[in-house]
C-alpha cells in the first residue's frame, strides 16, 4: 500500500495595506518573488475583513482611517506579526506603534532586502522553541512556557507579542541577575534593529502593565533591568 503523502506547509501569508500603488505593486512583486504568499488591500477597512495572514504590513497613512487604529485592531485578535511601514518617522510616531503591539518600525524609504530581513527576524523569534513538549519555568505567580511561547499569572494567560515574549525569557534567564541594555537590544532586536534604543523602555513598560506587577522588572539605572521574582 502507498503510503499517504503528507502535506506541506504552505507559504507564509502576508497582507500589505497601503494605498500608493507606486510603493505596493513593487512591494507586492519583490515579496512573491521571495516565496510569500501576498495579498494586498488599500484600506484599513480592507485589511480588517481580510483573512488574518501571518504578517501584517502596514503603512501609517491610510484613506479611511488611522494606520495606528488597524494595529491596535490586529494585536487585540492574536499573535500576527505586524511590521509597521511608515514615511512618519518621528519617534512619537515609531513609540506609540510599539507600544500598540507592532512588532517592528520601517521608516519609508526602505529597501527590498530590508524588509524581507526584518520578516524574517520577526518570524524566527516568534517561531523559535515551539514544539509539543514543555519548558516551564516558575517564577513566583508568573509562568513561563518557552517551548509553547505561553505567559501566566496566577491561572491567567497573558498575551504578549514576539518581541515583549523575548524580552521576558531573557530578563528571565537569571532571575535577579542584571541584564545590559545593549544585550537585550541585541538579543531581541537582532543587528536588524535600527529604530531608537528608547523602544526597549517602551517594551519593558509595557511588560510591566501587561504582568500587573511595576515591581517585577527592576530597572538598574544606566545599566540594564532584571526580574526582582525570586531574589
Amino acid at each position: 500500500m502507498t503510503e499517504p503523502s503528507r502535506a506541506k506547509p504552505g507559504p507564509i501569508q502576508l497582507l500589505i495595506v497601503e494605498d500608493d500603488d507606486g510603493i505596493a505593486s513593487p512591494l507586492e512583486s519583490g515579496l512573491e518573488r521571495e516565496g510569500f504568499s501576498v495579498t494586498r488591500v488599500a484600506t484599513g477597512g480592507e485589511a480588517l475583513a481580510a483573512t488574518p495572514p501571518d504578517v501584517l504590513l502596514l503603512d501609517l497613512r491610510l484613506p479611511d482611517m488611522d494606520g495606528f487604529d488597524v494595529c491596535r485592531a490586529f494585536r487585540a485578535r492574536g499573535s500576527v506579526a505586524i511590521l509597521i511601514l511608515s514615511a512618519r518617522t518621528d519617534e512619537t510616531d515609531r513609540v506609540l506603534g510599539l507600544e500598540l503591539g507592532a512588532d517592528d518600525y520601517i521608516p519609508k524609504p526602505y529597501g527590498l532586502r530590508e524588509v524581507i530581513a526584518r520578516i524574517r527576524a520577526v518570524l524566527r523569534r516568534s517561531t523559535s522553541g515551539h514544539s509539543d513538549g514543555a519548558e516551564i519555568q516558575q517564577l513566583g505567580t508568573l509562568t513561563i512556557d518557552r517551548r509553547r511561547r505561553r505567559v501566566h499569572v496566577g491561572p491567567e494567560e497573558i498575551v504578549l507579542t514576539a518581541k515583549e515574549f523575548d524580552l521576558l525569557a531573557a530578563l528571565a534567564e537569571d532571575p535577579g541577575a542584571v541584564v545590559e541594555r545593549q544585550e537585550l537590544l541585541e538579543r531581541v532586536w537582532d543587528s536588524n534593529w535600527y529604530g531608537p534604543t528608547k523602544t526597549l523602555d517602551v517594551h519593558v513598560s509595557t511588560l510591566r502593565r501587561k504582568l500587573g506587577d511595576p515591581q517585577l522588572i527592576e530597572t538598574v539605572r544606566g545599566v540594564g533591568f532584571r526580574i526582582a521574582v525570586g531574589t
